[in-house]
């Protein structure tokens, strides 16, 4: 078996990961909620780390930019954070599936720690978007990591429960992110944005010692031809997505290229995990019915979040004339709403089921999206408030359940890549989103400036209103989708008692 208990007759469990002393242990009464407190917290401080780091910086970018100079290429500071955490995460999941969870974990924390004091040294943009990259790599252990080991030391009853501590780490990030990022700037240095991270991840490493994990090694070949197939393909992917309609037009030899290049890689990855003996993301994940729902509904709910948290700050701000510590708070509506509803799924989908749960997450999403669409130029900071946290009390009713039920599908040796194919759909969603709201904004504003999309500052509040307005349309049309991906969910998801592969 891949990984145990180690108890004192020498029995081994599935799935459980402490080192105690017992002769009858169960799954769900094993004495060990003094144990697996520390993990948790340890868990929670590892993607501190990284929700943290997704705010913290962007009310430090005018600091930066005046110390390092580079104004043309601080969106890549943002940009390239994203690209190598989407594309590792499968890959990270796979290696948690072989090696186990501890030493990927840890990896990701080396990595982004590391990357964060090589943040704060650097003498350059340049310097500065190549460490952010070390950070992503890190981060896209730190993710799935956190979540899969959720999964591996709590029963289903308990995970949604969980996820909402989780999804809370997130809301107090959002918070606290913009805050620490303006002190910082404002009274120490912008460099002491990434120096902080050093205490949290020592901190964390700290914590996991608790995790005794065992894993039995085995002999495996490392299917190099298909994580390098997918990083390459999924990197140009989703940068044609971010960059395309900002850097280059869509239609555009660059854009073309660029998606032409990435399907090609991407097919040569499909043909590669036919054959391999240990692929990095096994096919048969796009053969169940549980996980496809749960990452459609990790897919759309990525699309929309993406757009609330690139233009309701900018509609509050730009249309309703407030500042930018208003306009965080505005957004913050929506991550209050998250750990809200995360933390009562569980008790939901044990009832309802899961369809029931992700069907009404669907539905609160949809009005939240309504709710927004009657928000115009003379709203008040509540009315624009409000849909943001109706809107995120259905992201917590999706995203969790989908979560818990795909790593209730499969055993111990698959949930890795399921927890990381769920959180990669995620991020192609977000990134999806931000192609998509991009598009629509700027073919909106440059329809009424003439042909051109001109700088921020010189759009008429007349034009970037209704501009933003068309952002919303379309945030409540995709909305709607989420109601499909709720249909796709099976009503119940039993978890496997023996060793189930995947296939």
């Amino acid at each position: 078996m891949p990984l145990g208990i180690h108890c004192g007759n020498d029995q081994r469990l599935p799935a459980l990961v402490f080192t105690v002393t017992s002769t009858t242990i169960s799954r769900r009464d094993i004495g060990l909620r003094s144990e697996r407190g520390p993990v948790l917290l340890a868990v929670m401080l590892s993607i501190g780390l990284v929700a943290i780091d997704t705010t913290i910086l962007a009310t430090a970018v005018p600091s930066v930019v005046e110390d390092l100079g580079g104004f043309a290429q601080f969106p890549w500071l943002f940009s390239v954070y994203l690209l190598t955490t989407a594309v590792t995460v499968p890959i990270y999941g796979k290696l948690a599936d072989v090696l186990g969870r501890k030493p990927v974990m840890l990896l990701g924390i080396f990595l982004f720690v590391g990357g964060s004091v090589l943040c704060g040294f650097a003498w350059s943009m340049t310097g500065l978007i190549v460490f952010r990259a070390i950070q992503g790599l890190g981060a896209g252990a730190v993710q799935p990591m956190g979540m899969t080991i959720v999964g591996d030391i709590y029963t289903m009853e308990e995970r949604a429960k969980v996820q909402g501590y989780i999804a809370s780490v997130w809301a107090m990030a959002s918070l606290v992110g913009p805050t620490l990022g303006g002190v910082f700037a404002d009274y120490l240095s912008w460099r002491w944005i990434f120096f902080v991270n050093v205490p949290i991840g020592l901190a964390a490493v700290w914590m996991l010692r608790r995790f005794d994990e065992r894993v039995e090694r085995r002999r495996t070949s490392v299917d190099w031809a298909g994580a390098l197939l997918l990083t390459a393909g999924g990197v140009l992917l989703l940068l044609g997505m971010l960059e395309g309609g900002q850097r280059w037009a869509w239609d555009s030899g660059t854009s073309i290229a660029i998606f032409a290049v990435s399907v090609v890689l991407l097919a040569g990855f499909v043909a590669v995990e036919r054959r391999a003996a240990e692929p990095v993301l096994p096919l048969w994940v796009f053969r169940r019915r549980v996980l496809n729902a749960a990452a459609a509904g990790s897919f759309l709910v990525g699309c929309v979040m993406l757009g609330l948290s690139s233009y309701v700050p900018l509609y509050a701000q730009h249309v309703l004339g407030h500042g930018a510590v208003v306009a965080g708070l505005a957004l913050a509506g929506m991550t209050v709403g998250w750990p809200i509803a995360a933390s009562q799924a569980g008790r939901l989908f044990l009832t309802l089921g899961f369809r029931a749960t992700v069907g009404l997450g669907a539905v609160i999403t949809v009005l939240g999206a309504l709710l927004l669409l009657t928000v115009g130029p003379d709203a008040s900071f509540w009315h624009l408030t409000l849909p943001c946290f109706v809107m995120g009390l259905g992201f917590g009713l999706v995203a969790s359940p989908g979560v818990v039920a795909a790593q209730s599908s499969v055993d111990w040796r698959s949930r890795g890549v399921a927890t990381g194919a769920n959180m990669f759909a995620r991020s192609v969603g977000s990134a999806v989103g931000v192609a998509v709201f991009g598009a629509v904004a700027n073919a909106y504003v440059a329809d009424r400036s003439g042909g051109r999309v001109p700088s921020l500052e010189q759009v008429p509040a007349g034009v970037l209103a209704p501009a933003l307005h068309t952002v919303f349309v379309v945030s409540a049309a995709i909305s709607v989708a989420l109601l499909g991906s709720a249909l796709l969910m099976p009503k119940r998801v039993s978890e496997p008692s023996g060793e189930v592969t995947g296939e």
